[in-house]
């Protein structure tokens, strides 16, 4: 058994560093990705995303997509928007439309009690 290191043998060992490179440069693109899109669309909770994300990727991925769903989510509204009131307060000088319809009534009436 020859056990002298070739030419070959040097040409795989690069091959195979380069692999582990890239492969690093990616498990580390995508462990970043979630947080970096919550933080870019403000979103209320991008530390816990990145957070996920990264014990996602420790995880083997397990947690990592719900991290990446997550991201895209946007938070629910937790109190009830306030509502404007448009209508203006009624002033003394103007009557309200029951108080038109009473006296439409009353007028009538008056007007009947006179021609008999």
């Amino acid at each position: 058994m020859d056990s002298s290191f070739g030419p070959l043998d040097a040409f795989a060992f690069v091959v195979f560093a380069v692999l582990i490179f890239v492969g690093v440069i990616i498990v580390v693109s995508l462990g970043k990705l979630p947080g970096q899109l919550a933080r870019k669309w403000e979103h209320p909770q991008a530390g816990a995303i990145n957070a996920m994300s990264w014990i996602g990727i420790a995880t083997g991925g397990l947690l990592w997509p719900i991290a990446f769903i997550w991201a895209f989510t946007t938070q629910a509204r937790t109190k009830s928007p306030t509502i404007k009131d448009d209508r203006q307060p009624r002033s003394a000088a103007e009557p309200d439309a029951a108080a038109i319809g009473r006296n439409a009534r009353r007028q009538a009436s008056g007007d009947e009690e006179t021609r008999s």
